[in-house]
């Protein structure tokens, strides 16, 4: 019991330092402050998921729902008249007709929105780390000036071979980093449906994933060798735990489709931190 109290604590410390290392918003301000193509590819992450995205579902539930619910009302209104108000039928009508076009409001405008969104920022997301990348080397500091400056980064790098055998390791990695991913992803949402205890593993395993994501922009730039960023990783993982927890808290309190929206606008955020 003690050993694990005694484990416990360090791992506590950790995951506060991946916290606040991933709230560490001032930094992303001097870095949009030093470029300005990094501060105008974030303001196009905000306004695209959250003005154009979230202010889509804010529209929705707050403007288009009443307004069918104030035409197609879900009771009887008396002035409808008795004769009306005796059946159901009308009632019955005007639920199929909110439901199907609030289905057809999602079916052509949501989810297709969804899908542009999630390719657009995608492609933003490289972008931005490209940008951020510039800024760093800007400012003279190499991959081992960064790790020396960074307590929780790792300080090494891969010596990949030149020419073809170079790039076919550079691909094998991607490709096992991809397949690594899609299982750990398969085992959280299997993870999810466990009674009581799953929600608590999700929300942790969810945060490894996402810390994940957000430091592989910055080993990729770094050419930092996949066996050396799972070691890494595994020797840290209360930190990254820690890191990748505010990208995961949206899921827990929002809407699927919002929780993506705030969720997209955090990352760029939260991974530029890791630079």
């Amino acid at each position: 019991m003690e050993s694990l109290a005694s484990q416990a604590k360090p791992a506590a410390v950790l995951w506060l330092a991946g916290f606040l290392q991933a709230a560490r918003l001032h930094r992303v301000v001097s870095f949009c402050v030093s470029s300005r193509a990094l501060s105008i590819r974030i303001a196009q992450c905000f306004l695209l998921n959250g003005f154009i995205f979230l202010g889509s579902l804010l529209t929705l539930k707050s403007v288009v729902i009443p307004t069918l619910l104030w035409i197609l009302p879900e009771q009887c209104d008396q002035s409808w008249g008795q004769h009306l108000c005796d059946h159901t039928t009308a009632v019955a009508l005007y639920s199929f007709l909110r439901s199907g076009l609030v289905e057809i409001f999602y079916v052509f405008w949501f989810y297709p929105l969804y899908i542009f969104s999630f390719i657009i920022s995608t492609l933003w997301y490289g972008d931005i780390a490209k940008h951020a990348l510039a800024v760093v080397k800007s400012k003279k500091l190499d991959a081992s000036q960064a790790s020396d400056s960074d307590p929780h980064s790792t300080s090494v790098s891969a010596d990949r071979p030149e020419g073809f055998d170079g790039v076919a390791i550079g691909v094998g990695e991607q490709v096992y980093s991809i397949l690594l991913l899609t299982i750990f992803f398969a085992e959280v949402t299997v993870i999810g449906c466990i009674p009581y205890l799953g929600k608590a593993m999700n929300f942790m395993l969810l945060s490894l994933m996402y810390a994940y994501y957000c430091f592989e922009y910055k080993w990729n730039f770094f050419a930092v060798s996949l066996n050396h960023r799972l070691d890494f990783f595994e020797s840290n993982w209360a930190f990254f735990a820690g890191f990748g927890s505010p990208c995961v808290l949206p899921i827990f309190f929002f809407s699927p489709l919002t929780s993506y929206g705030v969720m997209a606008i955090l990352y760029p955020l939260v991974w530029t931190s890791t630079f």
